[in-house]
């Protein structure tokens, strides 16, 4: 994961389309997403920690 367009490329694949109109409210339920396609298998280990370091530096931006 290089981007958030990346992680958002992500999630569309697997179905998961976050558009909520709050910037930091996308961002977690990015997070949250993530994180549930980890722990089903769906991900693995260098993609969910390069997706989930990217979601909390803009997280941090943010607040």
């Amino acid at each position: 994961m290089k981007t958030m367009f990346d992680i958002r490329q992500l999630l569309k694949s697997y179905g998961a389309f976050i558009y909520t109109g709050d910037k930091l409210a996308d961002l977690e339920l990015m997070e949250d997403e993530i994180r549930e396609l980890y722990r089903s298998g769906v991900l693995d280990a260098s993609v969910f920690q390069s997706a989930m370091i990217l979601l909390r530096h803009e997280i941090s931006k943010l607040r």
